[in-house]
């Protein structure tokens, strides 16, 4: 037998192989090929063998292919396939392969990969085909990947001509500084017009050659405080090149992972800049650093600001992030405890120690009481409302069921249904955590100290503190 192509067959079949048994040649046939048609010369199946069952079944009714001729089994677009593969088989000829397609009873395409090898001595031509259900659903995926990565694409570059157009109409000077470098990266018109520079000279630059040397150091702490806290107050800082004073709000963003900071440059006596008295101005500050969380919002809830104890309260790093939430999103009865509160703010202009639930991002709940107030802010009214927690309040009640009795009015409501024995021992529990907690709390959790305060060994103590779950003691007692 001659080369075929890049074809390497056998070099001495005969010798190697000789006669083979029909059986075993059916047995050969089956385990090359997913799917194995016998042809005869006019091109009418004869035989058929599929060895995945999967593919027995997508091809259900296949035994009544037997005396069809292939081409009349297959899609349209595969008859001419089939005419070339049955004209291209021959023993001089490499093996080529086409892409079939099957058309099943309920018209479902089934793709197949065939090659045909003839049988001269029969006459026949064995059609061997690779099951390519596999690969094809592949490949739809990788489409329908492709499909929506363009969507998405096209949506990105819709959204950012828009912005590129809000950003470049907006009347209010902005400028984007990257967070590593301190170096403008955008500027829109208003913030060039305000720093009289063009677009090549000010894309690039130190923010350092923008502003006059005095304010440097402020806007540096400024950029500071709004890389670790998100948020910081406004300050004046006059321009470089004329020595105007400016009003700089910043905060930050992130773009790919890499911080970068958003200065809004607004006129000092610009609508919306508005001198705030130092007396009213200090009560802000206060107000700001509170331990209780404060949160201002509109009259349908809304959050407008918030402090950073209502921050810490709800675990949200910044206060974008809530900025334009309802306040409702962290009540622990969504729906009912923010709709009882504004309803009395309507109508009586305050709430007064308003018990609910605070749940945070992570679900953890923690019970606090609400007072809030109502306040006129330009054309409507906006809600301040104080959240206290009092989850750690020494005296808080909790229930009887399941846990330590805390005074001797629950103590005798057991009587009867507890045993004296657990009544002393619960009793004799609950008196040895509260020394052990005043004393930590004495000695300012100084383990030593309140060991010998209470006349414990320190493993004694250890040992107690790990049976009351009171702090961490696995470093200490190591």
């Amino acid at each position: 037998m001659e080369a075929l192509g890049r074809l390497k067959p056998f070099r001495a079949p005969q010798n190697s192989i000789g006669e083979l048994d029909p059986e075993i040649v059916a047995l050969l046939l089956m385990s090359a090929a997913d799917i194995a048609l016998i042809l005869d010369d006019a091109g009418k199946i004869r035989d058929i063998a599929i060895r995945s069952e999967s593919l027995a079944d997508a091809l259900a009714g296949y035994e009544a292919w037997v005396g069809k001729e292939w081409a009349s089994i297959v899609a349209p677009d595969s008859t001419g396939k089939v005419a070339r593969l049955l004209r291209e088989a021959g023993p001089r000829r490499g093996p080529g392969w086409r892409h079939i397609n099957h058309l099943t009873a309920a018209g479902v395409s089934i793709p197949v990969l065939y090659t045909a090898v003839p049988i001269p001595s029969r006459g026949h031509v064995v059609a061997f085909g690779r099951d390519l259900r596999v690969q094809w659903e592949l490949q739809q995926r990788l489409l329908a990947a492709q499909h929506s990565l363009e969507r998405d694409y096209s949506r990105l570059r819709l959204l950012e001509t828009r912005f590129r157009m809000l950003f470049e109409l907006s009347g209010e000077a902005v400028i984007i500084l990257d967070g590593q470098t301190q170096r403008v990266a955008e500027a829109n018109a208003a913030a060039r017009g305000l720093l009289a520079r063009d677009t090549k000279r000010l894309a690039g630059r130190p923010v350092a050659e923008l502003f006059a040397e005095e304010s440097m150091q402020t806007l540096s702490q400024l950029l500071a405080s709004v890389a670790a806290t998100g948020r910081a107050d406004d300050l004046r800082a006059k321009l470089a090149h004329d020595r105007r004073e400016v009003v700089i709000a910043a905060s930050s963003l992130r773009q790919d992972g890499s911080p970068l900071f958003l200065l809004r440059l607004l006129e000092p006596h610009a609508p919306g800049v508005e001198g705030l008295p130092k007396l009213k101005a200090k009560l802000l500050k206060i107000v700001e650093s509170a331990p209780d969380a404060v949160v201002v919002t509109g009259s349908d809830g809304q959050i407008l600001t918030a402090n950073a104890a209502f921050l810490d309260l709800v675990h949200m790093p910044s206060e974008q992030q809530v900025h334009g939430e309802s306040l409702d999103r962290w009540l622990g009865r969504p729906g009912v405890d923010l709709g009882v509160m504004l309803a009395g703010l309507r109508e009586h202009g305050f709430v007064r120690m308003f018990a609910t639930r605070i749940c945070d991002e992570y679900g953890v709940g923690a019970d606090v009481e609400i007072s809030a107030v109502a306040a006129m802010n330009g054309s409507g009214p906006c809600y301040g409302f104080l959240i206290r927690s009092i989850g750690q309040r020494p005296n808080a009640a909790s229930p009887v069921t399941g846990a330590l009795p805390r005074a001797v009015e629950q103590l005798t409501e057991l009587v009867g249904r507890r045993s004296l024995k657990d009544l002393v021992r619960e009793s004799t529990d609950l008196i040895e955590r509260l020394c052990i907690e005043t004393a930590l709390e004495i000695t300012g959790d100084n383990r030593a100290s309140a060991a010998e305060m209470l006349g414990l060994s320190r493993q004694s103590l250890y040992t107690k503190l790990r049976r009351y779950g009171l702090g961490d003691t696995a470093v200490e007692a190591t």
